[in-house]
């Protein structure tokens, strides 16, 4: 394999694993967070959704975007399964901006995020876009977890 495939196996994985955590939230928890300074469980599931397409077109602009519209912003947030639909463009395009790297791109393109911190290679950027989405359905499982709700099996 490749290594963009396997880059792309593993960002299959995570959201495989962050839907049938997902799709254990009951619609009337949704709105649930731990605190007034948590986001709540449809928050975090947008933010995810909404990051990976933020880091889609970083990627593309190698580096930090000066001003970022957001084709979430004026949505409501009606299900999970709507939010799912809605973002598989740009999870599709995302998928395909990735596999069409070769070896020594994700090794020689850097991508530059100097404003929050660091300069990284494509292939580094793109484990941590991963990254960025397994640490939140880890918190999501906490969520569940606080608030006494069935929680998916994802070690499967």
């Amino acid at each position: 394999m490749k290594s963009n495939e396997l880059i792309i196996y593993n960002f299959e994985e995570i959201r495989r694993r962050s839907i049938k955590v997902w799709q254990e939230i009951p619609q009337n928890l949704l709105v649930w967070k731990p605190d007034e300074q948590a986001l709540s469980m449809k928050e975090m599931i947008r933010h995810v959704l909404d990051s990976e397409h933020y880091y889609h077109l970083c990627i593309k602009n190698r580096g930090s975007l000066s001003f970022y519209q957001s084709p979430f912003e004026n949505r409501s947030f009606v299900s999970v399964e709507d939010e799912l639909q809605f973002s598989q463009r740009y999870r599709k395009d995302f998928l395909a901006t990735v596999k069409a790297f070769t070896e020594e791109e994700l090794s020689d393109i850097q991508i530059d995020r100097s404003d929050v911190g660091y300069v990284r290679s494509l292939g580094d950027m793109l484990l941590r876009v991963a990254y960025h989405e397994a640490v939140h359905t880890g918190q999501m499982l906490d969520y569940l977890r606080t608030a006494d709700v069935k929680r998916a099996n994802i070690w499967d």
